[in-house]
């Protein structure tokens, strides 16, 4: 579990968290939307330990993230994955390479093992027959669905989504919706999603928050939040762009 409480961050002079709080329940995947600044991203950076905050508990499975050393920071990066925007991948390694890359970073497996890992989490994302192509050479889609292998690849128990699909049309986007759902369903993997997309929220969230001013204006189920007559929830949610 995945637990914020009354978090305060100031970065540059404007205060970007003031006060947020949530909980992701293990096995949930929890969506996070706003307006940009809001700090969504900055959510993330919190929870995986680059960020630590001014103010407030950051704790997963009961730790706490701010006080852990470098060796806990590393501990808990292995059970975490993350997905940035747009893959992050390396122009210059494949796309297997690229996945195996935490696998080399974090330990040392034998490297049949390795490449056994590798192609399975490229067959669950459907890239394995782009195993040894170049990031340039294949789509926005297909990167995103490396990087996607690439968090899953020292399986998580985690995966931190951050914009999942930026840029892409809908029908890739919606691919990547069905992925997300079938990591949580399949692999058991809690998910803490940042997007401004509403397609993606009420495809892929068991639960909902909207950020405001550096804290969670309103949360709940993608029904709850249908429903509700809180201004952010029907601006977000209440329409059909993606």
């Amino acid at each position: 579990m995945i637990e914020l409480r009354d978090v305060h961050k100031r970065l540059g002079g404007r205060q970007i968290l003031d006060g947020l709080t949530l909980t992701v329940p293990e096995g949930m995947n929890f969506v996070l939307m706003g307006p940009s600044g809001t700090g969504k991203s900055v959510t993330l950076r919190h929870v995986i330990g680059i960020l630590k905050p001014d103010q407030g508990s950051v704790r997963v499975d009961g730790q706490e993230v701010p006080a852990m050393d470098r060796a806990q920071l590393m501990a808990l990066r292995k059970r975490m994955g993350y997905l940035f925007q747009n893959g992050a991948l390396i122009n210059w390694l494949t796309v297997a390479e690229n996945v195996a890359l935490p696998l080399r970073e974090h330990g040392r497996l034998p490297r049949a093992e390795t490449d056994d890992r590798v192609h399975e989490v490229l067959r669950l994302v459907g890239m394995d027959h782009a195993a040894h192509q170049y990031p340039p050479s294949i789509s926005g889609g297909m990167r995103l669905r490396t990087g996607l292998a690439r968090a899953l690849v020292t399986k998580p128990e985690y995966v931190l989504y951050d914009e999942p699909n930026a840029g892409l049309d809908p029908i890739i986007s919606q691919q990547i919706h069905e992925l997300i759902v079938e990591v949580r369903d399949k692999v058991g993997v809690t998910g803490l999603v940042v997007t401004h997309s509403r397609a993606c929220a009420t495809f892929c969230g068991d639960r909902i928050g909207i950020l405001e001013q550096g804290r969670l204006a309103v949360e709940g189920t993608v029904a709850e939040l249908a429903h509700s007559d809180h201004p952010l929830a029907r601006a977000f949610l209440g329409g059909d762009a993606d």
